[in-house]
């Protein structure tokens, strides 16, 4: 018996391993997607949840070593079939088979839209319970796709204050969901293209018909959707109502799709996003709304992604909008691009010249993940909506199979030169402004202010310190802020304010829209 399970031990460690996946109740139809099957070392996972109990296992890209991940395509699976998944073929970090013996956690989901990589477990996933595995496995276990997994209520916002939560229902009657049909977007996709969002009304639109507001558009980071946006307007209308924030009408507008963030950029592969907004959103609120109109009476904002997003807008639309509140914006100058110059001669996004990797982010200046743990991941998890091939579907040049040119190649991590020049000659925000200053200066002056952190997560710090040069050498007047020891998430919060800075903001905004009139202090905001 000795013998026999030695035998069977060795043929684990040197087989790939082979698990099995079944269609047990989570679907009455048959069911296709991208299976993927994760697995985590079970120890450090129980001493990490709460009671011990672990009821997911998840890639974690803060710590891409915390948890292994293998993946497959399903074309068909019906209710009751079971398919194999070998854990080797494709895997991350490494094929399960290399993963240290002991005892494992592991969970299968199908993902059914292909948006793993941008939204994580999401509404539609089927999923399994969470089962232990002892490592080399003997025998292929069995996971269960048992579950549905649904989003929380957008509404509901249990991670917020109880003022905000209770602040929800009244919120919600004074926003309207934005869905738009774009003409130019569907003609570019040949199907219909909504655009979305909300338009929250501030406190008293209702009793002022003569009135009209400033507006302001804001758009969400990588990873956000309309759903996520909710917990801004809650907070947002919860801030006018208190007095902290100006009455102002706020657009909240959804920028996700399949291929991850489009950043409202024109794009050869995405479409043409700020056309839409600029000829054909705009004015439909306009003539639906009391907005004011007027130059001066349009502002822009917007976190991360869409930190970037606005401040494109602005650069390219100096006439449009007033003014862009831009914090921590995705690199706006590819002399910085999170740390990597993407002008030097033969660069690598996988190492530096010395070999070591380099990081893609970092726990106040300590260094988790790298860019070439964060391409595989992706490769592994889908083709679609990772943050590096979002970025190719904004600013590279199209494939002939209509598809977007990569970067970089994924294995050796060398920068293709043909992309790198059509990302610079395009979407190199501090690029552009400099080559077009002299016909930008009149109208954009002025209206570009930008906060970050000294400390910022993805080194998106390095990107605004270039930018700011640039405006410098042009003497352009700039409102540039390095706010000391802050990182990406926790960019806005003073004291025990978590939107103090969006509060700052706002009221400088409506300083332009309304000169003249009263502004709070910083001191008085707070204690509203």
């Amino acid at each position: 018996m000795v013998s026999v399970r030695e035998a069977l031990e060795w043929q684990a460690r040197s087989e790939p391993p082979i698990f099995l996946v079944k269609l047990d109740g989570a679907a009455t139809q048959p069911v296709s997607g991208r299976l993927l099957l994760f697995a985590t070392p079970a120890q450090a996972a129980r001493a990490a949840a709460p009671g011990g109990v672990v009821t997911s296992v998840d890639a974690d890209a803060w710590h891409p070593t915390k948890a292994a991940v293998a993946a497959r395509e399903i074309a068909r699976l019906a209710p009751g079939q079971t398919v194999e998944i070998d854990t080797d073929a494709l895997a991350f970090p490494t094929g399960f088979s290399h993963l240290p013996p002991g005892e494992y956690l592991l969970q299968a989901v199908l993902d059914q839209d292909h948006n793993y990589n941008y939204s994580g477990r999401d509404t539609g996933d089927l999923i399994s319970a969470v089962v232990s595995v002892t490592l080399p496995a003997i025998t292929p276990a069995v996971l269960k796709l048992v579950a549905v997994h649904a989003r929380d209520e957008p509404w509901s916002l249990p991670w917020e204050s109880p003022a905000v939560r209770a602040d929800a229902a009244d919120a919600r009657r004074h926003t309207v969901k934005l869905e738009r049909t774009s003409a130019l977007l569907s003609a570019f996709w040949g199907r219909d293209i909504t655009m979305r969002g909300w338009v929250l009304l501030p406190p008293g639109y209702d009793a002022s018909p003569a009135r009209r507001y400033p507006t302001v558009y804001v758009t969400h980071g990588y990873g956000g959707d309309e759903n996520t946006l909710v917990d801004d307007v809650v907070n947002v209308h919860l801030a006018m109502k208190q007095g902290s924030m100006p009455p102002m009408i706020w657009v909240f507008l959804d920028q996700s799709s399949p291929t991850g963030t489009h950043e409202f950029a024109d794009s050869v592969n995405n479409g043409p996003w700020s056309h839409a907004l600029v000829d054909e959103l705009i004015p439909y609120l306009e003539a639906s709304y009391r907005m004011d109109g007027r130059v001066q009476g349009r502002f822009l904002t917007g976190h991360s992604s869409g930190g970037w997003a606005t401040l494109w807008l602005q650069t390219h639309y100096p006439t449009v909008f007033g003014g862009t509140w831009s914090t921590s914006p995705d690199p706006v100058d590819f002399h910085d691009f999170s740390g990597v110059n993407l002008y030097a001669p033969k660069v690598n996004l996988n190492h530096r010249p010395d070999g070591t990797p380099w990081p893609i982010d970092r726990v106040h200046f300590h260094a988790e993940g790298s860019f070439a743990d964060a391409a595989r991941l992706e490769q592994v998890l889908g083709p679609y909506g990772g943050q590096l091939s979002s970025y190719e579907w904004v600013f590279s040049p199209r494939n002939v199979d209509g598809t977007p040119m990569k970067l970089f190649d994924r294995d050796t991590g060398e920068v293709d030169p043909q992309v790198r020049d059509y990302w610079v000659a395009h979407y190199d925000m501090a690029h552009y402004v400099q080559a077009n200053w002299p016909a930008l200066k009149a109208n954009l002056d002025g209206k570009i202010h930008i906060a970050v952190g000294t400390d910022d997560t993805w080194y998106l710090d390095g990107a605004v310190h270039k930018f700011k040069l640039v405006l410098d050498s042009l003497h352009a007047h700039a409102d540039i802020r390095f706010l000391p020891n802050k990182a990406h998430m926790d960019l806005y919060a003073q004291g025990n304010d978590p939107n103090a800075l969006l509060k700052q903001m706002a009221w400088e905004m409506y300083a332009v829209a309304r000169p003249g009139q009263p502004v709070p202090a910083t001191t008085e905001i707070a204690a509203r």
